[in-house]
């Protein structure tokens, strides 16, 4: 993938993420937005998403981008300057519900961020 793909990438992710989190707080705050991956052409884009939460947050993300797709698409246009600006596809990240399910096996078994030590050689037992 080439530099400027990678930068078109981030760059209209960092856009997408700062709309929903400028115009559409209420009903985007359960929602992050992974990755952007446009085609070498620049013409269309894959948007992942991920929710916090369960299925039903989900479903309502999905029924969010698929009306308000075209006003994204269009405020991102306004703020990014490109000849074509991509279509934009948006899709939930199957890997996240794994990572969400990990996360919560972790924050169960209280270990989430915690690092074990290595016993201290001068305590004596």
């Amino acid at each position: 993938m080439g530099q400027r793909v990678v930068r078109v990438n981030e760059l209209i992710k960092r856009e997408i993420s700062h709309l929903l989190h400028t115009r559409h707080r209420s009903e985007s705050v359960d929602i992050s937005i992974l990755s952007v991956d446009t085609s070498p052409d620049l013409r269309n884009a894959k948007v992942y998403f991920a929710t916090h939460g369960d299925a039903e947050k989900r479903v309502a993300a999905e029924r969010f981008f698929g009306r308000h797709a075209g006003e994204i698409r269009r405020l991102v246009g306004r703020a990014v300057r490109l000849k074509y600006l991509p279509r934009l596809d948006f899709r939930y990240a199957i890997g996240a519900d794994e990572e969400e399910r990990l996360n919560r096996l972790l924050d169960d078994m209280g270990l989430e961020g915690e690092t074990p030590l290595p016993p201290d050689p001068n305590e004596s037992l």
